[in-house]
């Protein structure tokens, strides 16, 4: 039986299905050239590939954000020439498609990796040098000729693989910039014909629509961009690649915790009521491509854990994306157990009655606690942080020390009402404690617990929702 599809669900800062059912963003980057996915080249190894679909399923991985097409070298264009569909590649997708639905995973698919596109800009088949219709690189936006193609290959995508859940959304430009023609706001009336046309073409064959964004590199768009990224009327969530400061060049893995939650709470502010956000892309970046350098395994596996957390607890839909960064281009099986442990801990959210605020009003009584919080009413998301860690550069990584009496206080809540709390080990993906406390007649929730490891994770409920 195909996926459902996936739709914004009705508190509007979440996802669900077409069924109803609860759906986060709980992914990362893959592409076809990697370790992971590689093997479906000509079928070469196509269980290899299988295996690895099948492992990100067991770790609670909902979608992974792919490119149509990854150059970094020959050999790997969806077209070649323009207008002509590579029987491989079309191969290749229709395998990953057939897996994909197989395990119960999805794909938010852009059309091209731009970053290798402008770098072998003279390979590429859409140059007029190759026979392509764009007369240059930054024509690929404001050419009638370019804008045709693109539109006929999103509607050779939608004929082929629409029309399924498998594909969870479009991103139907990957970082757009002015590198690619037109001014901000004649690239953002392109993008909007070519909205259009998908979803027209959508409506014809199958329909139904699916999920749009686009997306852009840096956290904050500037002015230019703004209204695209964050706020126009014809996509459907909102996304930017968290690439700054701390996130790009880590001395320690408390510090792009704290730039991660403060980009999503920045970009919380701008986009309307009623649609997601999330980040689609972040990984330390600098330190890989620039220094040429590869994270400890065990130090990336505590960044990755803090960012996740980080992006979830601050209202992100799901737990933001990582783009590997490593050698190989995969998640490490650390970074997985996190990304199932974030799964599993969604998984006891009653989304239906989960429409969230961001919390800037949690008192700790513990000075180098930081909180991340969101909340209604009825429930609130928070996470933990001991953030000793960032003022100890020497010794990024430090062993568990216990804290006892931690006081935490959270305003707003209903008055007098008895809430469960649940005590969640992000590292082990376990339940540590439950609990029950009442508020006072002001609507003010006061509990103390103990913190046995360097984080923790609250879900805090009203124990008048009833189970989904």
């Amino acid at each position: 039986m195909s996926l459902a599809l996936i739709q914004v669900a009705a508190n509007g800062r979440y996802f669900s299905t077409h069924n109803g059912e609860p759906f986060l963003f709980i992914g990362c980057n893959d592409a076809i050239t990697w370790q992971g996915l590689e093997g479906l080249f000509h079928r070469r190894d196509v269980e290899a590939a299988e295996r690895h679909i099948a492992d990100l399923a067991a770790h609670g991985i909902t979608v992974l954000r792919i490119m149509l097409e990854y150059v970094d070298h020959e050999w790997r264009y969806f077209e070649h020439p323009a207008g002509h569909f590579v029987p491989s590649m079309v191969q290749l997708w229709d395998d990953l498609f057939a897996l994909c639905e197989k395990y119960g995973l999805r794909i938010m698919l852009t059309p091209w990796d731009t970053h290798w596109m402008a770098r072998r800009w003279k390979h590429h088949p859409y140059n007029a040098a190759n026979g392509g219709p764009a007369k240059t690189r930054r024509s690929l936006l404001t050419d009638e000729a370019t804008i045709a193609a693109t539109i006929a290959r999103f509607e050779f995508i939608i004929r082929r693989w629409g029309g399924t859940g498998v594909l969870a959304a479009w991103d139907l430009f990957n970082e757009v910039h002015p590198r690619w023609g037109g001014t901000p706001g004649e690239q953002a009336a392109t993008l909007t014909r070519i909205s259009h046309a998908i979803r027209e073409i959508e409506h014809r064959i199958w329909g139904n629509t699916t999920l749009q964004t686009v997306s852009i590199f840096g956290p904050d768009p500037g002015e230019q961009y703004h209204h695209l990224i964050f706020s126009h009327p014809d996509l459907d969530f909102a996304t930017t690649h968290i690439y700054r400061g701390a996130i790009d060049n880590p001395f320690d893995t408390v510090t792009p915790a704290l730039t991660m939650a403060e980009w999503v709470r920045f970009a919380w502010h701008q986009v309307p009521a009623g649609r997601p956000f999330m980040d689609t892309e972040h990984a330390p970046i600098h330190y890989f491509n620039n220094r040429h350098r590869i994270l400890p395994e065990a130090f990336d596996d505590e960044y990755e854990r803090h960012l996740i957390w980080a992006h979830f607890a601050s209202g992100g839909a799901g737990s933001g994306m990582r783009w590997p960064s490593r050698h190989p281009h995969l998640l490490t099986p650390g970074m997985r157990r996190s990304l199932h442990s974030l799964s599993q801990f969604a998984a006891h959210i009653h989304w239906r009655e989960f429409r969230p605020t961001l919390v800037n009003d949690l008192h700790i009584n513990v000075p180098d606690l930081h909180g991340f919080a969101i909340a209604n009413c009825e429930q609130a998301v928070i996470w933990l942080l001991h953030t000793r860690l960032a003022k100890l550069r020497r010794k990024p990584l430090l062993p568990p020390i216990p804290l006892h009496g931690v006081s935490l206080e959270l305003h707003s809540m209903r008055p007098p009402t008895t809430y469960r709390l649940m005590l969640w080990d992000t590292i082990r993906g376990m339940i540590m404690d439950t609990f029950e406390v009442q508020t006072t007649h002001d609507g003010i929730l006061r509990f103390s617990l103990s913190m046995p490891t360097n984080d923790l994770a609250i879900l805090v409920q009203a124990s008048s929702i009833q189970s989904e």
